[in-house]
């Protein structure tokens, strides 16, 4: 409560600005997972081309290219996790010294109330802590994937081999929209850190996030590629 007494006469604009970036952080996601018909993102198009993979996969002898693959992704989900982790504890570090953000703060001649901060700090941590959670489940999801894709029989004319292999296509999926989440929060993470600024920064840097992600799922040169099926 001593922290929300000392914001100023700025919070109502604050609370706004925090009110922002979550809207348009939900509201993105949601646009790149549920797209226009006429108009699919990158995520709705690789979606079609991971039930391609799997499709493929049936038939593929040896699979130690699929395996190779899968590997890959998980290692990729279990970097961001570390990182994420990482920058959690020196989030929460900098919450513990606000000294050293004000003096920074000073030095670039920002105005930042000391009283103010760990709550922005807060903001980008709990964006963090979302992304954390998001790849900790998407390397998990990907594990199953591989047990799935271990579970399609050689033999493709087995009833089972085309079924098991649709399963690991939409595990797969699943994996995939839980890492794509934690990768927005960590753009909306960066775009949090406006708020040290002001109300107005969190502002621009949240529009600023969101135009590049939309720009990348809507308009971007891989778009292009993919719809090239």
């Amino acid at each position: 409560m001593d922290i929300l007494a000392h914001l100023g006469p700025f919070a109502p604009l604050d609370a706004a600005a925090v009110g922002f970036i979550v809207v348009v952080w939900l509201l993105t996601g949601w646009l790149t997972e549920h797209p226009p018909t006429q108009r699919p993102s990158v995520t709705v198009l690789m979606e079609d081309y991971r039930r391609d993979w799997m499709r493929a996969f049936v038939t593929r002898q040896p699979r130690i290219f699929d395996g190779t693959v899968i590997e890959s992704l998980r290692q990729g989900t279990a970097f961001f996790a570390s990182a994420s982790l990482i920058a959690i504890g020196g989030g929460l570090a900098m919450i513990g010294n606000v000294g050293t953000v004000t003096n920074l703060a000073g030095a670039l001649s920002i105005e930042a109330n000391p009283a103010a901060v760990p709550l922005k700090i807060l903001l980008v941590v709990g964006f963090l802590s979302n992304a954390l959670l998001k790849f900790v489940w998407s390397n998990r999801l990907f594990g199953y994937c591989s047990i799935l894709m271990a579970a399609v029989p050689n033999d493709s004319t087995d009833p089972l081999a085309y079924h098991r292999a649709s399963q690991a296509a939409e595990i797969n999926i699943t994996a995939a929209r839980s890492f794509n989440s934690g990768l927005r929060s960590i753009y909306f993470a960066l775009a949090a850190l406006g708020w040290l600024i002001g109300p107005l920064g969190l502002v621009l840097a949240t529009l600023a996030a969101a135009s590049v992600l939309i720009r990348r799922e809507f308009a971007s040169r891989s778009r292009v590629v993919m719809l090239n099926r």
